[in-house]
């Protein structure tokens, strides 16, 4: 029998190059990555700051012909006015409420500290009370003794001091790094408002993707910051606010620490910003004063909690169909997995994965349902649109 030669394949020339024009272009995309990675904080909220305050810009600036040289320096002008003005807007609420907070907790610290101390017996007989309920609802499963919750409350206050003062060292030590990235974030915003129409487009007219499946993108990254700002974070800040004015008319003590705490408890479904001020409204009612309770309680329902099925609707119009526990979770989520950034990151990634499953779906001729308005598949079957500038721009 002859013996079989072997196959000789010969590599085909094209390939090789497209493998190897791949490898450093991956390379390249991950060094780029690790170049703007110092930056990404900055980038991310001078985006979001950019977008939600753009279309005012474009309001003020759209009767100015650019073109001319006097058109160029009124721009530069105003993109400068708009970079510290959206700045300033951002920075004192920012720098009011740390420092309140900061200074309300030490109060309210101090004030329980000198409560133990002063009033050792009605505390005694207070935790005496809490042990027994702790352990009924234990069925005796958990014991603690009154004295036992007293040492752990005075330790926690301690420790409480003493967080908030290494907390104020810390921000006193890294005041230069705060003071260099607000002077980066001015400078990115300035030239977002300058020339944000050219550097969105430098970015997106290289992605190698189809033009109306890029626009449907574009179109949804600007709508989920525009929804989340309105439709969240702005229904928090206006539930918060409403809370401390609450809170101050009350005279409750620490105002500003319970209005911050409402903003963070109006993202959990069911209960929101109830976490917060129904135990406030219920201590007052045991405290001797049920009618300054109960009338505490009914503002409160109404002007903090009620409010919130009134105002989410309200902006955010349908706009994103998702359900508000996914929602939740995927700014939990966020915040978990990168901080701060996460409020946004995390409901950007959940509706930005569906939008581009959606597109998948209708490449490959998939009949489905797509659970967010504005489906891509709508948008993609009939008229094309075109990555323009004023879409790119905001």
């Amino acid at each position: 029998m002859n013996e079989l030669l072997p196959i000789k394949i010969k590599p085909n020339p094209k390939t090789i190059q497209n493998l190897v024009f791949g490898v450093i272009l991956v390379a390249l995309f991950l060094l780029v990555c690790k170049l703007f990675a110092p930056f990404f904080t900055i980038l991310l909220w001078s985006i979001f700051l950019f977008v939600i305050i753009n279309p005012l810009h474009k309001r003020i600036t759209k009767n100015i012909d650019f073109s001319k040289r006097k058109g160029k320096f009124i721009k530069s002008i105003f993109a400068g006015l708009f970079s510290i003005g959206t700045a300033v807007l951002v920075l004192i609420p920012i720098l009011f409420v740390l420092s309140q907070v900061t200074h309300q907790i030490m109060e309210l610290v101090n004030t329980a500290r000198s409560t133990f101390h002063e009033n050792p017996a009605m505390l005694q007989q207070v935790l005496e009370r809490f042990s027994e309920f702790i352990s009924e609802i234990s069925a005796d499963q958990v014991k603690i003794s009154a004295a036992e919750i007293q040492q752990r409350l005075l330790s926690l206050l301690n420790s409480g001091i003493d967080n908030i003062l290494n907390f104020s060292k810390s921000i006193a030590l890294n005041i230069s790094g705060f003071l260099l990235s607000l002077v980066f974030m001015l400078f990115c915003l300035f030239f977002f408002y300058l020339d944000g129409a050219y550097l969105s487009s430098l970015v997106l007219n290289n992605f190698p993707i189809k033009e109306e499946y890029l626009a449907t993108l574009v179109k949804k990254f600007m709508d989920i910051i525009k929804n989340l700002f309105l439709g969240y974070i702005m229904v928090a800040i206006v539930q918060a606010v409403l809370a401390y004015i609450i809170f101050v008319i009350f005279r409750i003590h620490g105002a500003m620490v319970f209005a911050c705490l409402t903003f963070i408890c109006v993202f959990i479904p069911m209960f929101g910003g109830a976490i917060i001020w129904l135990p406030i409204g219920v201590s007052i009612i045991l405290s001797g004063e049920p009618v300054r309770g109960v009338l505490f309680l009914i503002f409160s329902g109404v002007f903090i909690s009620l409010l919130d099925n009134i105002f989410r609707p309200l902006f955010l119009q349908d706009r994103i169909q998702l359900h508000p526990l996914i929602i939740f979770f995927a700014i939990m989520g966020g915040v978990s997995a990168y901080g701060f950034n996460g409020i946004i990151l995390g409901p950007m990634a959940v509706i930005l994965f569906l939008t581009v499953l959606d597109l998948f779906l209708t490449e490959h001729h998939i009949e489905h349902k797509n659970p967010i308005a504005g489906s891509a598949s709508r948008q993609v079957s009939g008229e094309k649109p075109t990555v323009t500038d004023n879409e790119s721009n905001g």
